[in-house]
């Protein structure tokens, strides 16, 4: 629920006497301008007279309503480099697209500059996040996750902590889940795979080693007692009448039941609520104003989970998909790889809860 974007984050609407204004998404429509030849002048993140006109002469081009905005129309005529959106995922070598354009953008502005600024993620971009994740105090993998584009994004160094205790080793056994041992020492999928460079819905082979990165099941990072988090999942879950075992199992799945937890595109909490899913409930679904609390997060996101279950006539797998992917992508395009590696997860974790 927490991959895409507003088209209002890359608006380029900007007349010529307008005074220039920055937007992190802008150096990725840029860089994807002058792969394709359009003349933006330096790829410097402000939208400018150059970019806006550069975004409708492609939109003459193509077809489009020249309104200056770079809509989703407007991105997929850019191909590889128009998407998807800076947070909408993890980078590792190999990516290419949109957001790698602007995690290269980020680090060259934290003087952390890769070789090429051509939104393909290769060995210079590896090695400039190493060196950025070393100096800021994150995990130094080279991949930039939410942590290291949060830190990007905001230039906030890690908080430093306490030595954690060394990790556990695994040994994986026959009908052994990633999400089963994640519950079972109370951790997440998501660090498990961090700790073990694992892709997103990678298939774990008996016998193999697992690090399980160390973890406390029964207290958040906030200090909120787990308890009670489970607690306002299952009231709102009964409230909306939605399967107790499913909100916690989608809840498990999305922050380990951290309340704090904050992606790089502004999803949080338990539930990793958008901005944009918590307008629509607040005004559509409950249409009423309400506080920004751990407990209404919770409310928000199983009120949002119970309408994409009746829009999807009681079809977890389909609602679950359409939670991570969003509803109307699930209606035009099916389950993507990676929503299906979420929904399997989730849905293990429901057995468990």
């Amino acid at each position: 629920m927490r991959r895409l974007l507003p088209a209002l984050l890359v608006a380029l609407a900007v007349p010529a006497s307008a005074a220039a204004f920055t937007n992190p998404q802008i150096p990725g429509l840029q860089v994807a301008l002058r792969a394709h030849g359009y003349d933006t002048g330096p790829v410097d993140g402000i939208v400018g007279p150059r970019t806006a006109a550069a975004v409708r002469k492609l939109q003459h081009r193509a077809g489009i309503h020249a309104d200056g905005l770079a809509g989703p129309r407007t991105r997929a005529e850019l191909g590889r480099l128009g998407r998807p959106l800076f947070g909408a995922r993890t980078l590792s070598p190999g990516r290419i697209g949109w957001d790698v354009s602007v995690l290269q953008f980020l680090l060259t502005q934290r003087g952390f500059a890769p070789r090429r600024l051509n939104g393909n993620f290769g060995r210079g971009t590896a090695v400039a996040v190493r060196r950025f994740q070393r100096a800021f105090g994150l995990a130094v993998d080279g991949i930039a996750g939410p942590a290291t584009q949060r830190a990007l994004l905001t230039g906030r160094h890690a908080a430093r902590r306490r030595r954690s205790p060394a990790a556990r080793r695994y040994v994986v056994r026959p009908g052994d889940t990633l999400a089963a041992i994640a519950r079972r020492y109370g951790t997440t999928v998501r660090a498990l795979e961090r700790a073990n460079r694992l892709r997103r819905g990678a298939i774990i082979v008996i016998g193999t080693r697992l690090r399980v990165p160390s973890g406390d099941s029964h207290v958040t990072v906030t200090g909120v007692p787990a308890g009670a988090v489970r607690s306002s999942i299952d009231r709102w879950a009964l409230h909306y009448g939605v399967d107790v075992h499913l909100a916690r199992g989608l809840a498990w799945m999305e922050s380990g039941f951290q309340p704090a937890i904050r992606s790089p595109i502004g999803a949080w909490g338990v539930m990793q609520v958008t901005p944009a899913t918590w307008d629509y409930v607040e005004t559509v679904l409950l249409g009423m104003a309400i506080p920004r609390t751990a407990d209404v997060n919770v409310r928000v996101g199983i009120a949002y989970l119970s309408h994409l279950l009746r829009e999807f006539r009681g079809d977890e797998r389909l609602a679950l998909g359409a939670y991570y992917q969003g509803p109307a992508s699930v209606r035009r395009r099916g389950l993507l790889r990676e929503s299906k590696a979420f929904v399997a997860d989730v849905l293990a974790l429901k057995a468990r809860m």
